[in-house]
């Protein structure tokens, strides 16, 4: 028998859950559906599991270089079973803290299993086996689905064991030579992390250079912190087939069309992108478009092609982070149930890649900039120059900022360098208040932090050449 229920919301990750409870406070009455464990992907194979695992690689990483700072200490090893056991309980206490808050809310009916749309009104839900288990309908939908990762197709892969960023998080022993194929956040941040813990790490690049959607000065700051730690880099390659290796078949050979010699590996994460899990949603049935790659289309709120059914979070391509998931929440909710007019087309787009130091960013690239054609001013500063770099012995990086010539307006930044993932927001936070580049120059920062370098910086502009 099916249930009618005002809203139904598909998936619990960053955006879905918050979004689930809003609903139900409304006053309607929410169905909630999740197919596999709550949280979604920054809980459970994401942001939380992957930034434990970066915490414990960093500890390895300053105890390993304690002396240059005085500290004397043993020898440095990690234990990978015990690194993963603290980071399943820290996805355990997240996980289920969402479970529990969504099944505690009043006005909150949560199904477990698969969702699919038979209309755009009418949903089935099935279990693992393809049983049907509920059948439900509502008068408001929001698809939170997500992504999962692109496993390219080499030939040979159904013959070999390889890692996805989810299954690389289950390993209890360190690889010796782990290859990773791909040169973006996800390649370089677990690149780091497992050369940290004490593994071989070789990673393989189609293009000529890491991060190829940041400036290339910013790229090559950050590979060259990766390549002094020993990772090594493989550029211009693009593995095409694999096979199990011939004298120890746990291993992996990994073949190239070019006149490159074959690699060996004990272990091979692919982190080649994602894509949206949206292929056994009935997303026909209901008249939501999609674009080639399987993304929901979605206009400035959010809104698909079908009425009163809305895509937020990774799976509507209008963002790739649990942050820009949570704000999809945040202009849903707005204007569905407080009145608001936003639009994720006036959103200013922010970032940081977690590598130490970290790159983040805000706005504008420099390459973006010029390719505007506008008049503007630009400012870079190493690191070095920063007191807390300096105080820390880590000054690699630097920071950089675009700002137009006419308007005064920031137009963008980034910085690579220690916490620049916390010292973006002065940028983000002028930047959002649409407040001229003088605002933030003017400032007066605590003493001896990063962000109290920023209004040095600006002092630097120049015009930009």
């Amino acid at each position: 028998m099916s249930q009618h229920f005002d809203a139904a919301v598909i998936g619990t990750g960053q955006g879905g859950s918050p979004l689930a409870v809003r609903l139900a406070q409304s006053g309607r009455r929410t169905a909630v559906i999740e197919r596999a464990e709550f949280g979604g992907t920054c809980v459970n194979v994401g942001c939380t599991p992957t930034k434990s695992y970066v915490a414990s690689a960093r500890a390895a990483h300053v105890a390993r270089h304690a002396a240059d700072l005085g500290v004397q200490v043993g020898s440095v090893s990690v234990d990978l079973a015990a690194v993963k056991a603290r980071k399943d309980q820290i996805i355990g206490q997240s996980r289920n803290g969402v479970e529990k808050w969504l099944r505690g809310t009043q006005n909150v009916t949560v199904f477990n299993g698969h969702a699919r749309f038979t209309s755009a009104r009418t949903l089935v839900i099935s279990g693992r086996d393809g049983q049907l288990l509920n059948e439900l309908s509502a008068d408001e939908v929001f698809i939170n689905t997500g992504t999962r990762a692109v496993v390219p197709p080499l030939e040979g892969i159904q013959r070999i064991p390889y890692y996805t960023n989810s299954t690389l998080l289950e390993l209890t022993a360190l690889p010796d030579h782990l290859v990773i194929v791909g040169g973006s956040y996800i390649a370089l941040e677990f690149a780091q992390v497992f050369r940290r813990f004490g593994s071989r790490v070789s990673v393989l690049v189609r293009g000529e250079r890491v991060l190829n959607r940041e400036d290339a000065d910013l790229a090559e700051s950050v590979q060259q912190v990766l390549a002094r730690e020993g990772i090594e880099f493989h550029f211009g390659v693009q593995p095409t087939r694999v096979e199990p290796h011939a004298h120890r078949p746990n291993d992996v050979c990994i073949g190239f069309d070019q006149n490159i010699p074959a690699m060996e590996a004990s272990h091979l994460l692919l982190a080649t992108g994602r894509r949206p899990n949206t292929d056994d949603l009935g997303l026909d049935a209901a008249g939501i478009e999609t674009d080639r790659h399987g993304t929901i289309i979605v206009d400035g709120q959010l809104r698909t092609s079908a009425p009163g059914i809305w895509a937020i979070g990774d799976v509507n391509g209008r963002g790739a982070f649990t942050h820009t998931s949570y704000d999809d929440y945040h202009i849903v909710a707005a204007n569905l149930l407080d009145g608001g007019a936003r639009s994720v087309d006036t959103r200013i787009m922010t970032y940081a890649v977690f590598v130490d130091p970290p790159l983040a960013r805000v706005g504008m690239s420099e390459e973006e900039v010029r390719k505007s054609g506008r008049e503007a001013l630009i400012a870079t500063m190493p690191m070095s120059r920063v007191g807390r770099a300096s105080e820390r012995g880590e000054t690699d990086g630097f920071m950089k900022a675009l700002v137009d010539a006419h308007s005064k307006q920031i137009l963008g930044a980034a910085i690579h360098g220690i916490e620049g993932d916390e010292a973006i927001h002065t940028f983000v936070d002028i930047m959002t208040a649409g407040a001229p580049y003088p605002t933030l120059q003017y400032a007066m920062h605590v003493h001896p932090t990063i962000s109290e370098l920023v209004p040095t910086l600006l002092d630097g502009l120049k015009p930009m050449r």
